[in-house]
């Protein structure tokens, strides 16, 4: 919510014309939040800090504060209001008026609970609370999944997210999962793709064909998914700076795995473990969930799924194909897509074809 003049012009609340939201003064919202407490701070978003808050009537409401001012220029402010203005879907974050709400208790982003404050010794999640457990994982990727199904075929022209990633799905009082944060989102040309000579989103998380020649489809959301859904089975993150050597792509190290034959080495120490009274997780279950991912996060476009597909896939409705081979994949160092440098390397890791030009968008 920004706090320019445009959005202060009254101090009551007043109906946004066609989408059925308000336009809330910002007293409003600062005593919501107890004026932005930092005991009440959810998460940071692409433009903006994520405070939780209780509206004047009892409703409680997840306030996106922008951190820079509101101007002609801002287009990403009114993109993400314009657009999310008209969404309603259970996996999505509707939007109450001038900020981002959902209708259950807000519970964090995802973020907090896969990774805590720290990543540990052996590549796991350090955590400050209790790890996910395997229906929680489960039931958010499918979320996220249906989120993403209903911008891409639910809505005329389809919505493109453009950043997924785990501190963009906000988890309620039930932990279900929420897509949040539109301030990228794009829709489509009828089908076409869109190319742009302006990339935007989240190192580790960013397709090959977007991040490099600006080509955005549905597929370049598809390969975020995929990024998430292996972080979320993995505990790992997108990407991990912590290797000294070099920057280590999660799908680079989940592909070595799975081609060495050792999927289940990709899953969570903590999903592999019985739950005291002897039982244990579906292994086989969890491993395909593994196996989507990767397909997902593939760096060629045309042998990734669909949305719909993956998550048929996810739900066991249709069968995985065998996971394809792939060019040496692309670990983005420091894109120029950042503004910062040029430099694209490939992971040590991995041996394999060489990428020609051109390759990750066929």
């Amino acid at each position: 919510m920004s706090d320019s003049a445009a959005w202060e012009r009254s101090s009551r609340l007043y109906p946004r014309p066609n989408t059925g939201s308000i336009c809330f003064d910002i007293k409003e919202l600062d005593k919501a939040t107890a004026s932005f407490s930092q005991r009440n701070l959810i998460g940071r978003g692409g433009f903006g800090v994520v405070y939780k808050g209780t509206l004047s009537d009892g409703s409680l409401v997840a306030v996106k504060k922008v951190l820079e001012g509101l101007d002609d220029s801002d287009e990403e402010f009114r993109n993400e209001v314009e657009i999310i203005s008209h969404l309603r879907h259970r996996n999505l974050v509707p939007l109450r008026g001038c900020c981002i709400t959902e209708e259950d208790r807000p519970n964090g982003s995802l973020n907090d609970h896969i990774f805590g404050s720290s990543m540990g010794a052996n590549g796991d999640s350090g955590r400050g609370r209790a790890p996910l457990t395997w229906p929680q994982r489960k039931t958010i990727i499918l979320d996220v999944a249906k989120g993403l199904v209903y911008l891409h075929y639910g809505v005329k022209p389809a919505i493109y997210h453009r950043d997924i990633k785990s501190t963009n799905i906000l988890l309620d009082g039930e932990m279900r999962a929420r897509v949040a944060d539109f301030g990228l989102a794009r829709q489509s040309r009828e089908g076409q793709s869109h190319l742009t000579t302006r990339v935007a989103g989240t190192h580790g998380y960013l397709a090959p064909e977007y991040a490099l020649y600006g080509q955005l489809t549905e597929k370049s959301d598809v390969y975020s998914f995929g990024v998430l859904v292996l972080e979320i089975m993995s505990g790992r993150r997108a990407l991990d700076t912590s290797v000294a050597s070099n920057l280590v792509l999660v799908t680079d190290w989940a592909w070595t795995l799975i081609k060495g034959g050792r999927a289940g080495e990709v899953l969570d120490a903590a999903l592999t473990r019985n739950d005291g009274d002897g039982n244990s997780n579906p292994k086989g279950i969890m491993e395909r969930f593994v196996l989507v991912g990767v397909l997902c996060a593939h760096v060629m476009v045309a042998l990734r799924p669909t949305m719909m597909e993956a998550l048929k896939m996810l739900e066991g409705d249709i069968e995985l194909p065998v996971i394809p081979d792939r060019p040496m994949p692309l670990a983005l160092a420091h894109g120029s897509v950042f503004g910062e440098g040029n430099t694209f390397t490939a992971s040590p890791a991995l041996s394999g074809p060489r990428l020609n030009t051109g390759d990750v968008l066929r």
